[in-house]
């Protein structure tokens, strides 16, 4: 069996009627994302705190899908007609039913981090033994070790971890870097996150990986501090929690921030300034991590 995709690219202020009619002209499903997905210029218009969220990218692309005896030609000559003062383009693509799971799995390979630690979906196999082997599957939490920002920070904890040494995970999403931190050695780590879905992610890793962990949300109160801070979360976010996020980290502790853009790293700098001295900061796919020692 097999389907037609039609693909259309469009601005935000007609996204929503351009989906809606090809429902009308009998797509199966239509989906919308940013045209600059997975881009260093994607638009993050979801989950900025103090900032209004918006419905839609300022570009977008809508795929619609039609089962495969459908004239697609009349489709795009309706959807021309229908909104005739629009610029848009469209293109057409044929999708053949295939075991989708097994599909999605392929896309999800172990990591590999600085030749200590793996990442690996349930899926695989460990490839090594003498290796930290963290288990992880894609879920509804971001997290996988895939994007940079969470590669430059487990990286971070493999440089700086050790057994004596409290964590605090502050974001953690799929609890992916306190689990890390468990794993490499910390005596003790906390995680917490603005999402119920994030928590209930975390304590399901954790429990798979065999790690206990303290998860919290951030609605409760968190009076203590640790030795070490990390937050891989939006800049807009790390700009206001920076006293929070001080406050939380001992005197001579460090901190690791990402989640920023290398344009944004000298407003960041600026903002962490007054509690802390940087270290050198690392980059990676046009991500910055920027530690420091709190004074």
């Amino acid at each position: 069996m097999s389907w037609t995709n039609l693909t259309v690219q469009i601005n935000k202020k007609e996204v929503d009627l351009v989906s809606d009619y090809l429902m009308v002209l009998g797509a199966i499903s239509t989906s919308i994302e940013d045209i600059n997905l997975n881009q260093n210029n994607e638009e993050l218009i979801f989950g900025e705190p103090h900032n209004q969220s918006e419905q839609f990218w300022e570009n977008n692309t809508v795929q619609a899908l039609f089962e495969k005896t459908i004239d697609i030609a009349l489709i795009k000559t309706a959807l021309t007609a229908k909104f005739n003062t629009l610029n848009f383009s469209m293109g057409v693509s044929d999708i053949h039913d295939q075991d989708w799971v097994k599909l999605t799995q392929s896309q999800f390979l172990p990591i590999n981090i600085d030749e200590k630690l793996w990442i690996i979906p349930s899926w695989h196999q460990i490839q090594d033994n003498k290796a930290i082997n963290l288990v992880l599957d894609p879920g509804l939490a971001f997290g996988t070790g895939a994007h940079g920002t969470t590669h430059l920070c487990l990286l971070w904890l493999l440089n700086n971890v050790n057994k004596k040494l409290t964590v605090l995970d502050y974001g953690c999403g799929s609890g992916i870097l306190g689990i890390a931190a468990k794993k490499i050695g910390a005596d003790k780590v906390f995680g917490v996150d603005i999402d119920s879905q994030a928590i209930k992610s975390s304590r399901e890793n954790a429990k798979i990986n065999n790690v206990e962990i303290f998860w919290s949300n951030t609605e409760i109160k968190i009076d203590y501090k640790t030795d070490l801070v990390v937050a891989n979360i939006l800049s807009s976010a790390l700009s206001v929690l920076a006293p929070a996020l001080a406050e939380h980290c001992n005197k001579n502790g460090k901190i690791a921030l990402s989640g920023i853009l290398r344009s944004q790293e000298n407003a960041i700098k600026k903002i962490y300034s007054q509690w802390f001295d940087f270290q050198p900061s690392s980059y990676k796919d046009g991500w910055v991590l920027i530690s420091g020692i709190k004074r």
